[in-house]
């Protein structure tokens, strides 16, 4: 349904990316839409593409003109090999973040607090496309070390596994890290130590007790890579099949896009059931309902040390932008590219002479303002079907399960790239967990003691939900909401970076990132300040984390 729902006419699309150079006569046009079907509908379309897949057949590239199952076979294989070693970077990061929890849980010393510490908590909330972008400043410009772009050998493939895996790594690790002290909680393990059972055999004990708990989110972990790979694939232009779809996206060649998410879709739903089926052998039949108790309270800073860190982030923040708000980020003056910065222009200028610090603060407007009206619309969304969670449930596991950037890959082929496709596709997935809590609560408030004194008194539903369960929902989720917004903030900038979101001149931080790339060894410091932004924005994530998950155990235990 795409072509129907795009603004722009498929035929020309599909023109312009066989040949910029052909004019677009009515007949060129008119002999285009007969040769793809356009004509026909949709649902024609569909039921031919239907006919071909169930004989191997995903169709031929309206583009190219060649079949698109060789490509999807192609992009696809390259992609498992990137996936593959980017898995191998996680388990690796996830160990060495786990070992000393399970050092310590199997001497019986583990300290109460978050394990996996700062740097896990802070590396979880890097996106993909800033490390790789600064692993390839830093690591193949600056250093020489390894090579940018290509996929011709074993050396091409370590900075793109470091880039996907480190992310997912840290997760890895924290899940794991936060199960293990509930293993190492549990009365086996004392009775294991008093007995004279050696450490290793503990630890071992209460690693395979604590990771079935894991096991359901590794699933997410390679979904996230799936996302994450297409920004990777197009930082290193390597010819995987994320990179084949955003450029099917680019070129409405539908035939092309649709198999490549397909195979995406295939993967996601494969790993899921792996480690479904994985769990399960991991708890055998006598634990499959079981749960682990839950992890000791973290001890952590106590009082206003907890906001120390968020704050700092947030009033650098506010200072950068603030002071950015109040220059021109338009003007172009060539003749002051790429200056040093100065007391003028505090961050140097770009490739065009404009001031860096004024479209840092405007693209963070633009950036900040688009997540705001996602996760106010989550919200609401939320709010709604938190009161009836069977409308949503299986479009929900979908959302939950599409990464924003694919999401983003799709809305840009229906819309077209820009702000507005940039948030919508955010939005289309980032809503499940909201609901999710959402009904939870209101699971909560309708089992309180109190509201079954209301109902026997006589009162009405109608006044129970606006009186009672309303208030006792909308304010935690409403916190909820807000917490996410840094995240959200990230996945806009992203789709930004791949040129998905908010299309030049316009300033927003994932296109100032891409666009700085190609000065970055004449003005670092202009090239590098939107990473800065990014990062201070992943970092003010995490804290806001912990900050939640510090209140959430203080109202358990109250």
């Amino acid at each position: 349904m795409l072509p129907w729902l795009s603004r722009n006419d498929p035929a020309l699309t599909v023109l312009r990316a066989k040949s910029a150079e052909q004019e677009a006569t009515p007949e060129a046009l008119a002999a285009i839409r007969a040769d793809l079907g356009l004509d026909a509908g949709p649902l024609a379309l569909l039921g031919q593409w239907a006919t071909g897949l169930l004989k191997g057949d995903l169709g031929t590239s309206w583009v190219s003109g060649y079949p698109v199952a060789p490509a999807v076979a192609s992009g696809l294989a390259t992609s498992l090999t990137l996936m593959a070693g980017a898995l191998a970077v996680a388990l690796v990061l996830a160990a060495l973040l786990c070992a000393p929890t399970l050092v310590r849980g199997a001497r019986g010393t583990l300290p109460e607090g978050r394990p996996g510490g700062a740097v896990g908590a802070i590396l979880v909330a890097c996106p993909e496309f800033l490390l790789a972008t600064v692993g390839l400043i830093v690591c193949g410009v600056w250093l020489g070390w390894l090579p940018t772009s290509g996929w011709a050998g074993p050396e091409h493939l370590v900075l793109p596994a470091i880039a996907l895996g480190v992310p997912a790594g840290a997760m890895i690790g924290r899940l794991v890290g936060d199960a293990l002290p509930g293993a190492f909680d549990e009365r086996w393990v004392g009775l294991w130590r008093s007995s004279g059972v050696t450490e290793g055999r503990i630890a071992a004990a209460a690693l395979r007790r604590a990771l079935p708990s894991v096991v359901p989110q590794l699933g997410l972990v390679v979904v996230a890579l799936t996302g994450g790979a297409v920004a990777v694939e197009t930082i290193f232009a390597i010819p995987g099949i994320g990179r084949t779809a955003l450029g099917a996206a680019k070129s409405q060649d539908l035939p092309l896009l649709q198999g490549c998410v397909l195979a995406l879709i295939c993967l996601g739903l494969v790993a899921g059931a792996v480690a479904h089926f994985a769990r399960r052998a991991m708890l055998g039949t006598g634990l499959r309902d079981a749960a682990l108790s839950p992890p000791p309270a973290a001890r952590g800073a106590s009082g206003a040390a907890q906001f120390v860190l968020p704050a700092v982030f947030a009033a650098v923040l506010l200072v950068l932008v603030g002071w950015g708000l109040l220059r021109d980020p338009l003007t172009v003056d060539v003749s002051l590219k790429l200056l040093a910065p100065s007391w003028a222009h505090p961050l140097g200028t770009d490739a065009l002479g404009r001031d860096v610090l004024a479209r840092l603060g405007h693209g963070a407007a633009r950036t900040v303002g688009s997540a705001v009206a996602v996760c106010a619309f989550g919200f609401l969304l939320s709010l709604g079907l938190g009161f009836a969670p069977r409308v949503a449930s299986g479009i929900a596991d979908v959302a939950n399960a599409v990464p924003p950037v694919i999401a983003g890959v799709l809305v840009a082929a229906a819309l077209g790239p820009g702000t507005a496709g940039a948030a919508i596709a955010v939005a289309a997935v980032s809503w499940p967990n909201l609901t999710a809590h959402a009904a939870a609560l209101t699971q909560e408030a309708r089992a309180a003691s109190y509201l079954t004194a209301q109902r026997a008194m006589g009162a009405s539903a109608d006044w129970i939900t606006l009186r009672h369960l309303l208030p006792a929902v909308a304010g935690p989720l409403a916190r909820h909401a807000v917490l996410r917004l840094p995240g959200t903030a990230l996945a806009i900038a992203a789709l930004g970076f791949l040129g998905l979101g908010t299309q030049p001149p316009t300033p927003e931080w994932g296109l100032l990132l891409e666009e700085s790339r190609a000065y970055v060894e004449v003005a670092p410091v202009a090239a590098l300040a939107p990473a800065v932004a990014i990062a201070l924005l992943a970092a003010l994530t995490v804290s806001s984390a912990n900050i939640t998950g510090i209140a959430r155990r203080k109202a358990v235990r109250a």
